[in-house]
């Protein structure tokens, strides 16, 4: 297993929509280890495979206060959504420090596939259904701070030019 290099916002891969995943193979079982790793390491709950620049429908959660009931979902698709919503405060390992209020559903039923390419359905509400949410804009190429007004969003973008132009000296 190996550590991966996150990518950072504004980096434009990030914005890569992902393509859907076909082969349940070696080195996709390889990958998933690997984003496990980095996931756990960065004291991250979720990584998509986009944020590691892999642009594959992938996605890696770990919500257990435990940090050892990792969840695989391979081409995730919400089939349902709640009709309630709510602001919840997000973070991402690709916005380092940076915490803001995200309106979404309150719970999801989301269909993908594990490992060896079986199907399944999760439902989820709470901290998972967040979580899920999230992850999945990453492979639509969207992160978190687009949710956020223009302003807020271009003092976030300078803030992590200006922290990348730092950690470079």
């Amino acid at each position: 297993m190996a550590l991966l290099p996150i990518l950072c916002y504004p980096d434009p891969k990030l914005h890569t929509v992902a393509k859907p995943i076909t082969a349940f193979d070696d080195r996709l079982k390889i990958l998933v280890a690997d984003m496990l790793e980095t996931m756990y390491d960065a004291k991250g709950i979720g990584l998509a495979a986009t944020q590691v620049d892999v642009h594959e429908r992938l996605i890696v959660i770990d919500v257990s206060e435990e940090r050892d009931q990792p969840m695989v979902l391979i081409n995730p698709e919400l089939v349902w959504t709640s009709p309630a919503t709510h602001l919840n405060e997000e973070g991402c390992l690709s916005v380092p420090g940076i915490y803001d209020g995200v309106e979404r559903f309150d719970a999801v039923h989301c269909k993908a596939q594990d490992l060896s390419g079986q199907a399944r359905v999760i439902e989820a509400d709470a901290l998972l259904a967040v979580c899920i949410q999230h992850e999945m804009d990453h492979l639509l190429g969207k992160v978190f701070v687009e949710y956020l007004s223009p302003l807020k969003r271009n003092r976030i973008k300078s803030k992590m030019i200006k922290a990348r132009r730092e950690d470079a000296r």
